[in-house]
């Protein structure tokens, strides 16, 4: 058996995190719009690792959130983004193009 190319890892990373996207949207289909207010304020800035409080730490002109107690680093929608255009051909930009969303093939 041999192992995998880039390419085909890309390829499956992509599908599992399509697979992902639509059962996310599923479920937030299916949740009345009181439970996912509810679900919102429980969780809202708070670390997904541990439940501690997250706090906003300015970082390269982003704003991104960090949980001092587990030091988890978190990036809001747009800001990896961001971070992978200021080094195009950087790691950053490798793991987006893993979870970019592509329209399914028709």
């Amino acid at each position: 058996m041999t192992k995998p190319g880039k390419a085909e890892e890309e390829y499956f990373a992509r599908e599992d995190a399509e697979k992902l996207r639509k059962l996310a949207a599923d479920q937030r289909a299916s949740l009345a719009q009181g439970e996912l207010e509810r679900l919102k304020a429980l969780h809202h800035k708070r670390c997904p690792s541990c439940g501690m409080p997250l706090h906003d730490v300015a970082f390269r002109g982003l704003t991104i959130e960090r949980c001092f107690n587990c030091n988890g680093t978190f990036l809001a929608a747009g800001a990896l983004e961001k971070v992978a255009r200021a080094e195009p051909n950087g790691l950053m930009n490798d793991v987006l193009r893993l979870f970019e969303h592509h329209a399914p093939a028709k």
